[in-house]
């Protein structure tokens, strides 16, 4: 029978040990450098050329399509967007490490991972303009993503909600005997939530094949890291909860994907949480709500676009001769010529009908969403040039 004593593990002393910050060094994995190439002593992961092919066209259409989508939230044609701005390889190489079945919960800013497993741009564009083709019926805001097919599950607005659900998907992934585990995106931010220390704690006291994946961007919206907290970032907290911890730099895509792939081994062969802290930089606005010259400047900016993880990781796949310019710019054009195209036609298709706010949400529509849905008509009937028209008239 096992030691249940909760002493078990603990050594004594007769003198009062104070444990001060520092005392544990928690190193950050590095393989390429500025200019990407691997720093001496470094060993690239096995990779192959259509594997790193992808990850960097990924990388390079997620920038197009922020760039594009930002654009049309400032001309008024969706309501609001967050772009991954810096952060492109944490997402994308992290996604590339994992299997088609493992199960990804993101936050809200990890559109890479959804577009490398093949969600399409004609489905980005459908979600974030809530029409007809949306598979949320316009219930969700822009950018709240979720796919069953591609083991995605749907975005939800509060801060670290998807944590503790995380624990619980990959708990039931583990009970069923599944070859599989589950990935959870969350920012230093969301670290502040009481979801982050419950779904950790349920992750590591029930054996949880999870990977807590943690972008330390740098900032909470408008708040800098080191006014979130004063400890040795994230990492430190899961080796405080007994999670086996990696810290790994995320404008480093090897060194992210072969972060992942061990940890994604370890969650499986361990039954076990493994927790990533990816230190990255939102070049980025938080959102397009946020203006982020009034809380840092320009020359910090500066600073991390010199390390920015597109750039790194394309110059590593030149020097590996995989890397063909024409074939490349064509690839960018298309995809510069496609996402506009499919935002002119997306815009075009009508909305939902009013009615899909209400009737697949119950079996049967309970009485006071049914006032509420009358009222509602009613108010858009009285006031119809205010609102979008359906394809069917509000009756």
């Amino acid at each position: 029978m096992n030691d249940r004593n909760h002493l078990s593990k603990v050594s004594s002393t007769t003198s009062v040990n104070i444990i001060e910050d520092g005392i544990v060094d928690i190193p950050m994995l590095q393989l390429l450098n500025e200019d990407g190439e691997l720093l001496k002593g470094a060993v690239a992961p096995e990779l192959s050329q259509d594997q790193a092919t992808r990850i960097l066209k990924t990388m390079e259409y997620i920038r197009l399509l922020d760039e594009r989508m930002i654009a049309a939230q400032r001309q008024g044609r969706i309501s609001f967007y967050l772009a991954c701005t810096g952060e492109e390889a944490a997402t994308t190489a992290s996604a590339a490490a994992l299997f088609e079945h493992d199960m990804i919960m993101s936050q809200y800013r990890e559109q890479a991972a959804l577009a490398y497993r093949g969600y399409t741009t004609e489905q980005f564009m459908n979600q974030m303009f809530s029409n007809r083709l949306d598979p949320n019926k316009g219930r969700q805001m822009p950018i709240h993503y979720g796919d069953k097919a591609l083991n995605f599950m749907t975005i939800s607005s509060p801060l670290g909600t998807q944590i503790p659900q995380a624990s619980g998907y990959a708990y039931g992934q583990k009970l069923q005997g599944n070859d599989a585990v589950t990935i959870c995106y969350f920012g230093e931010g969301a670290a502040s939530e009481g979801d982050f220390h419950a779904g950790l704690n349920m992750a590591a006291v029930l054996n949880c094949p999870v990977i807590f994946f943690c972008r330390n961007n740098g900032y909470a919206i408008s708040t800098p890291a080191e006014e979130q907290f004063a400890g040795d970032g994230i990492a430190s907290r899961g080796i405080g909860y007994g999670i086996k911890t990696i810290r790994v730099d995320g404008n480093d895509a090897l060194a992210v994907f072969i972060a992942t792939q061990q940890a994604r081994e370890i969650a499986l062969k361990d039954k076990c949480p493994v927790l990533i802290e990816a230190m990255t930089y939102r070049l980025a606005a938080h959102s397009t709500s946020d203006d982020p010259t009034g809380y840092r400047s320009k020359e910090e900016e500066a600073k991390w676009r010199l390390k920015d993880p597109i750039n790194r990781f394309k110059q590593w796949v030149i020097g590996k001769g995989w890397f063909d310019e024409a074939e490349h710019e064509a690839y960018i054009t298309k995809s510069r010529e496609d996402i506009l195209a499919a935002v002119k036609t997306a815009e075009k298709v009508a909305v939902c009908d009013i009615d899909d706010l209400v009737n697949d949400v119950y079996d049967t529509v309970p009485w006071h969403l049914e006032e509420q849905l009358t009222h509602l008509k009613t108010h858009i009937k009285k006031y119809p040039d205010n609102y979008p028209k359906t394809s069917a008239e509000v009756k």
